[in-house]
């Protein structure tokens, strides 16, 4: 599992990861709607922490650029 998510693609996925998560349980959404803000919270939370994305990789997209010297 190599990186292959940049900073700034992280920190967007984290920000929304962690508004989901609020909203989730603070929104006051019907039951569905609460599981899918909090599973896709977590999914993007997970990625942004990672620094790796499966689709991504399957796509054959990097954001990640390496730091050379």
């Amino acid at each position: 599992m190599t990186r292959n998510m940049g900073s700034i693609d992280r920190v967007i996925r984290g920000i929304i990861g962690v508004v989901l998560l609020i909203a989730a349980f603070t929104a006051g959404w019907s039951g569905f709607w609460t599981a899918v803000a909090g599973i896709v919270g977590i999914v993007l939370i997970g990625t942004a922490v990672t620094a790796y994305c499966p689709p991504y990789q399957m796509l054959g997209i990097n954001t990640f650029k390496r730091r050379d010297g």
